[in-house]
């Protein structure tokens, strides 16, 4: 029987023998109990001659993570980086997961060959590099980062930084996984100290037991509803009580993976029973054992749990018993509605109630308990004879994953109900979803579709902006998936078989684990075996890969009477700012990747995307375009927008590519964790509205100056508007630069700050 090989078992035992000395000195100096977070972020000072009380939500700390996890869309960036700071090793461990490139096409097998013929230069790169500076490498197909990862690499107490904005989905396993963009990953493998706000804590009280048609997902669908999509940024979310108990680990990876939905820093859960079964199930013994040894340390002191209030800055009490299941959308994946009340709102607000697809898998649910429990549906519909309405699409999460869910007949359950096996890789959550669709329908009718997945922003999954993509279960996706009804409840609802008699489905039925165990034929790793000698080149045609060239250092001339760009209407996230799909190809070419700049950002003037005024010509045009032209005539400019700019994926493209166009500012009434982290790792100037209401007072003719002339940490700076008719005026803006950010961008990036 084949089981994972546990990476890196030597400093998993050298951090367990000085873990407990660490905490203990911790709880010591700061004279009350810890939360588990505390613990573990506490335990990672990256000098502990640094040991103080740091202010949540205020303090900059630096930490020591003892690894970096990569997807292949954003390794890209981050090794071009690392190539430019001579270092001949990654300081820590490191791996490269090729999951973003495959399109989900026409089943697994035809789109991972695809895959590999159409990116076989980036993938070349990736294995050359990861071999060159020993990082791990996982091939096309053989899974999603975040389920990889959790088979092989996390473990309870530890610490990672990974460049996906669902590394999260670690904390299933007690860890602290945080994603970054890939500045800070080159940081962390170059042995540098990596930087963080010290974290605010929520804690999420759990009680009862789930049942019937509830799920672990249903948890963080019902909590985002509670926080929204901003409602935990600059904080973790540290999860607790007997019904955290009671949840599989691969249950609580799902609510830790789409707490990214919600803006936390990161989520966990404390250890326990379920989390050393699940390491001996995926053959890691040892780690179960050690951790075991010193449970308590892993686990929030009891009395947190007894005064929960004392210690976490907010509560919130879930009762699992009572937990409906949840269907979360469109456009947002914080728009929550139990099961009860979903048909009601489909027929209030219009929405498209015939459902045309069902997706199954993604970071966020394709454990084997997910795959399997959506099968006891799914073998239901085959059984009764009931027509499935939508067609269906399932992705494994690994090649483990798949390989055991084959040989367990869960995925012959799926194709006897309609359902295309694609890869093992991100496929459609992502955006790698070639849609099929009737030659006479363009792609912007109203349609529904229900996913298992994380996001549901406008385009996202099929580059549709009327797709209605709605988030719920994989078990309830492959109930509606066989109504093809939005208006379907399966917990009240009954379907017609083909013969015409009325059926109920059954509450669906898994196995957290696979009774015969796991089982694999080849995982797809590759083991660095290069001495560092190896020579890495990349064709300076290339239309793919392209080398950096470092930005220039800060002018404070360059922010006086900028040109403004653009101010964005409404939701910006990292989708509008650099979208997926179709420009995956370009993650590894920031000139390429730089023309979908902001093209899914609506304008303020004229309420359209990728239409801005340019001011040298007198037309409106794409705003890469327009960017381009200011930028070629040494223009500085300024972006301006709303609320939470830069929600949802690490991709540090959507900061790469302003400043690789001239875009010197973004003014915002609130950024993203990840990318605020992002703009400020490369040079750029990110500030935000201290009135809020004088984002009204940009007019599309302004020209915009902002003097740093005292630029200090804790100090607002000034904006003056230069309007088209002479007035001028000025308002203050907040910046959270401290001192240490504030030279990155006077050196014009961190990276070149520490060369």
């Amino acid at each position: 029987m084949y089981f994972c090989i546990m990476k890196d078992i030597e400093i998993i035992r050298d951090f367990y023998l000085n873990y407990t000395v660490k905490v203990d000195n911790v709880r010591k100096y700061i004279g009350r109990p810890l939360t588990l977070s505390e613990k573990i972020l506490y335990a990672h000072l990256y000098d502990v001659n640094q040991l103080k009380i740091y202010q949540k939500g205020e303090d900059y700390v630096n930490f020591r993570p003892d690894r970096v996890a990569m997807q292949d869309a954003t390794a890209q960036m981050a090794l071009l980086q690392f190539m430019n700071a001579g270092r001949e090793k990654s300081a820590v461990p490191a791996t490269v997961h090729c999951d973003h490139l495959i399109q989900a096409d026409a089943g697994a097998e035809y789109d991972i060959a695809k895959a590999i013929g159409a990116n076989r230069e980036v993938y070349d790169f990736l294995r050359v590099v990861s071999n060159k500076y020993g990082i791990g490498f996982w091939k096309p197909g053989a899974g999603i980062i975040h389920q990889v990862v959790l088979e092989n690499y996390a473990f309870p107490g530890g610490m990672m930084v990974g460049t996906d904005s669902h590394t999260p989905n670690a904390g299933g396993l007690g860890m602290i996984a945080i994603g970054v963009g890939g500045a800070d990953a080159v940081d962390v493998m170059n042995g540098m100290e990596w930087e963080l706000k010290m974290p605010e804590l929520i804690g999420v009280r759990l009680t009862g037991r789930l049942n019937g048609w509830a799920s672990p997902k249903d948890i963080i669908l019902k909590l985002a509803g509670i926080l929204t999509v901003k409602g935990a940024t600059n904080s973790i979310v540290e999860y607790f009580g007997e019904g955290a108990s009671s949840l599989s680990a691969t249950g609580k990876a799902t609510v830790c993976n789409m707490g990214a939905e919600i803006g936390a820093t990161t989520s966990i859960f404390p250890f326990d029973e379920n989390i050393a079964e699940y390491l001996r199930r995926t053959g890691r013994e040892e780690v179960a054992l050690m951790a075991e040894n010193l449970a308590s340390y892993l686990q929030p002191d009891p009395e947190v749990t007894v005064t929960p209030s004392k210690y976490y800055d907010r509560i919130i009490e879930i009762d699992l018993s009572s937990l409906e299941p949840y269907i979360n959308g469109p456009f947002t994946p914080d728009a929550a509605v139990p099961i009860s009340g979903f048909a009601a709102k489909v027929i209030e607000n219009d929405y498209p109630y015939k459902m045309e697809a069902g997706l199954i898998g993604s970071c966020t649910n394709s454990s084997y308990q997910d795959l399997s429990r959506a099968a006891s549906v799914a073998r239901q519909a085959v059984d009764d004879n009931i027509p499935v309405a939508a067609s269906l699409i399932i992705n494994p999460g690994s090649e483990q994953i798949r390989y055991t869910a084959e040989r367990d007949g869960l995925i012959v359950a799926f194709e006897s109900a309609g359902a295309l096996i694609m890869a093992n890789a991100c496929g459609p959550c992502i955006g790698q979803w070639k849609r099929h669709i009737n030659s006479d329908e363009d792609n912007t009718r109203r349609n529904s579709i229900v996913t298992s997945f994380n996001r549901n922003f406008a385009k996202r999954a099929d580059g549709n902006p009327n797709t209605h993509a709605f988030v719920a279960s994989p078990e309830l996706t492959m109930a509606m998936t066989i109504a093809g009804d939005l208006r379907f409840n399966p917990l009240t609802d009954m379907l017609k078989t083909a013969d015409g008699r009325e059926v109920k489905l059954k509450a669906p039925q898994g196995e957290v684990f696979p009774p015969q165990g796991f089982d694999v034929e080849d995982n797809g790793y590759i083991a660095p075996t290069g001495t560092g000698a190896e020579k890495v080149s990349i064709n300076p045609h290339s239309e793919r890969l392209q080398l950096l060239q470092p930005f220039p250092p800060a002018d404070d001339n360059n922010l006086q009477k900028m040109t403004l760009l653009i101010k964005v209407e409404g939701k910006c996230t990292t989708d509008h700012i650099s979208m997926a799909g179709v420009w995956l190809r370009f993650r590894g070419h920031l000139e390429n990747i730089s023309d979908n700049m902001l093209m899914g950002a609506v304008n303020a003037f004229n309420g359209k995307t990728n239409s801005v005024f340019n001011w040298l010509t007198g037309n409106y045009e794409a705003v890469s375009a327009v960017a381009k032209q200011y930028k070629a005539r040494q223009i500085s400019s300024i972006v301006v927008a709303e609320e939470n700019y830069g929600e949802g994926s690490s991709r540090e493209h959507a900061a790469m590519e302003p400043r690789f166009l001239n875009v010197k500012v973004i003014l915002a009434k609130s950024f993203a964790r990840i990318h605020e982290t992002n703009l400020k790792k490369q040079g750029m100037l990110a500030i935000t509205f201290i009135n809020k209401n004088d984002y009204d007072k940009i007019k599309e003719p302004d020209l915009i100056s902002i003097d740093i002339g005292n630029f200090v940490s804790g100090q607002p700076l000034i904006v003056t508007l230069f309007h088209a008719d002479g007035v001028e005026e000025s308002f203050p803006v907040n910046h959270s630069y401290n001192e240490q950010q504030i030279q990155w961008f006077k050196a014009g990036s961190a990276l070149r700050n520490k060369q």
